[in-house]
């Protein structure tokens, strides 16, 4: 048996996400389904990243076990003739046996992209939030700031987690303004890990400090709370994106 990393690219947009669900399509499940005939029978892959519905990735990590003797090029070729057009597979390599996707990584970079203009490109709505009324970048810069280092993040998690810590690191969180009339402002975020809707919960706070509504400081208070009904809505699934992982 050897261990493959597999990296892989796709728009999350009519998937119930990367986790193998009943009630739904998922990268996983399709993943795995196309590897099977490979190796001839079902075989587990495991992703460096459970990003939810609607959620995309332009380098999700993926590894698994074969015994096929299948050169790597020619199993991502055979899994990209076989797989939709809105998942495909960027990358095959042989990894160190131990190699897992998840476990292994040692940190995560997500982008949550934000359209801000009055009109949204058809080329963009199904990759980025719309929001039509003016932001204070600067103002939204200010506020991201204290999330940078080791917290709890607890008030930035999802409903429904289970998890043995919210504690987490943030290494890096900066904003960046695309170019043009409706170029994404995005947030590109690095951290050792990430809280079920921790980056979407993040965003939507401190959209309410670029719409005025929240001055900066309320975020690290936020934050302090540890508690999910001091900070802010959550962001749309359509404007994240799975963007690199390290290790």
């Amino acid at each position: 048996m050897r261990t493959l990393k597999l990296t892989i690219q796709y728009d999350g947009t009519e998937f119930v996400g990367w986790q193998r669900q009943p009630n739904g399509p998922s990268i996983q499940a399709l993943v795995e389904d196309a590897l099977a005939p490979i190796e001839g029978t079902q075989v587990a892959v495991h992703g460096a990243g459970r990003t939810d519905a609607g959620v995309h990735a332009l380098a999700q990590v993926a590894s698994v076990s074969l015994g096929a003797t299948l050169d790597e090029a020619t199993i991502g070729r055979a899994l990209n003739a076989v797989l939709p057009p809105a998942v495909r597979v960027l990358d095959v390599a042989q990894a160190e046996a131990g190699f897992h996707a998840r476990f292994s990584a040692r940190s995560k970079t997500y982008e949550y992209r934000i359209v801000n203009a009055p009109l949204v490109s058809p080329f963009l709505y199904r990759y980025a939030w719309h929001v039509p009324q003016p932001l204070d970048l600067e103002a939204m810069r200010a506020a991201t700031a204290p999330l940078v280092g080791t917290h709890d993040f607890a008030a930035f998690q999802g409903t429904g987690a289970d998890v043995a810590s919210t504690v987490r690191t943030i290494h890096q969180a900066i904003w960046q303004q695309g170019a043009g009339y409706d170029g994404p402002a995005t947030l590109r975020i690095t951290g050792d890990g990430f809280l079920r809707h921790m980056v979407r919960n993040i965003v939507g706070t401190l959209i309410e400090v670029g719409l005025g509504r929240w001055e900066p400081h309320r975020v690290r208070q936020a934050l302090e709370s540890r508690a999910r009904a001091h900070a802010g809505p959550t962001a749309p699934a359509r404007g994240l994106f799975l963007a690199r992982v390290e290790y």
